[in-house]
């Protein structure tokens, strides 16, 4: 079996892609795959690194600003339309899957004219725009929230949930290793304030704002992810310096940040709030303004919807960013009922259940028995 697998950009794309091809493999081991991505994102890196193959295009969105770039886009777009034809004629491959991003319009907008069985994955609970482009052209659509049927035929439909990492969803960290891990008192209750790998401007800024609440509560302590860009801009701010604040660039075991957290504040990417279903603590999300049509409020809120998060706006980050969690922690009935409400969506065979789709794609194409 031969599979193709394209888009990217962003984390949120690209390990959720590579994710999607590790459980393909694990149900079907002499699958073959290739990979196409956008020159330059992050995909060309990460995607070698986990073992598979890839292949760039020239590929880029329009910018929100003026800018001369734009004029490249239809050129771009016609080049990448051509590379993708002559990578699907030459891998010939039985299924393609998109994930999302620049690559995979020209990618599957092939793959679907060239007669080869297609499905996205959408990991918002607002569709972007490449996948909605797409969506009357291929077979499936695995999505992570309900109500999708506004963006995409609903006969096409599956609720599969987003691929998270392993680390994540296998997790057997417990509080206490946690704990130790990052140096913390077993006895006061935690926070987690993230904001990403790179970290979130707004978020630091209103954590800077947070001296005087915090100084007051030393019963509590934080974890705070300051990001590898602001890191030097807030290490030694009076915040920071508190003795119940523990500032750094980046955690690179959010398992063990996640076990040791007791309320977690953080963006609401949507592969972010499929691990926090799993992790199944107390949330309050701070959407990120910054992104393509407001998504990340509206993944917020489907959340919210379903009492399992409590959403601060990010105008509104200085005063709730550490206020929220406090009355979270106050409250053990709320807290206990945020946590239950939020595990309840937790889907943690999201990459096999796509797997099996994919699979299954190919199965009815050639007619053989479909994958339970």
């Amino acid at each position: 079996m031969n599979v193709l697998i394209s888009g990217g950009g962003t984390g949120g794309h690209v390990f959720p892609a590579i994710a999607i091809a590790d459980a393909i493999k694990m149900l079907a081991p002499e699958t073959k795959f290739l990979f196409v991505g956008a020159k330059g994102k992050l995909e060309m890196e990460k995607v070698p690194k986990a073992g598979y193959d890839i292949e760039g295009l020239w590929i880029s969105g329009f910018q929100r600003k003026l800018t001369a770039r734009n004029l490249l886009v239809p050129f771009k777009l016609v080049a990448s339309m051509l590379k993708a034809r002559r990578l699907v004629r030459r891998f010939s491959p039985d299924v393609a899957v998109g994930v999302g991003g620049y690559a995979s319009g020209p990618t599957l907008e092939m793959a679907c004219r060239m007669g080869v069985p297609a499905l996205i994955q959408e990991q918002n609970s607002f569709a972007g725009m490449t996948n909605r482009l797409l969506g009357s052209k291929v077979d499936r659509i695995c999505v992570a929230y309900e109500g999708m049927e506004p963006y995409f035929p609903a006969e096409k439909l599956v609720l599969t949930g987003n691929p998270v990492r392993d680390a994540i969803r296998n997790s057997a960290v417990t509080r206490e290793a946690g704990i130790a891990y990052f140096e913390l008192d077993p006895g006061k209750q935690t926070i987690l304030v993230f904001g990403g790998s790179l970290g979130a401007r707004s978020l630091n800024e209103a954590m800077a704002r947070q001296r005087e609440l915090l100084e007051s509560h030393p019963e509590v302590q934080v974890i705070w992810q300051a990001g590898s860009l602001y890191i030097e801009r807030f290490r030694d701010c009076a915040t920071a310096q508190l003795p119940n604040v523990h500032i750094r660039p980046f955690i690179d075991r959010m398992d063990l940040a996640y076990a040791a957290a007791d309320v977690i504040v953080g963006r609401a990417g949507a592969i972010t709030i499929s691990e926090l279903c799993l992790v199944g603590k107390p949330v309050v999300l701070i959407p990120s303004p910054n992104v393509a049509e407001d998504h990340q409020t509206k993944n917020a809120l489907a959340l919210v919807e379903k009492d399992a998060a409590v959403l601060v706006q990010d105008t509104g980050a200085g005063e709730g960013i550490i206020s929220k969690p406090l009355e979270i922690l106050s409250d053990a009935a709320w807290a206990g009922k945020l946590g239950k409400n939020i595990l309840k969506l937790a889907r943690p065979n999201a990459a096999e259940d796509i797997a099996k789709e994919v699979i299954n794609l190919v199965n009815n194409r050639h007619k053989k028995p479909s994958v339970q």
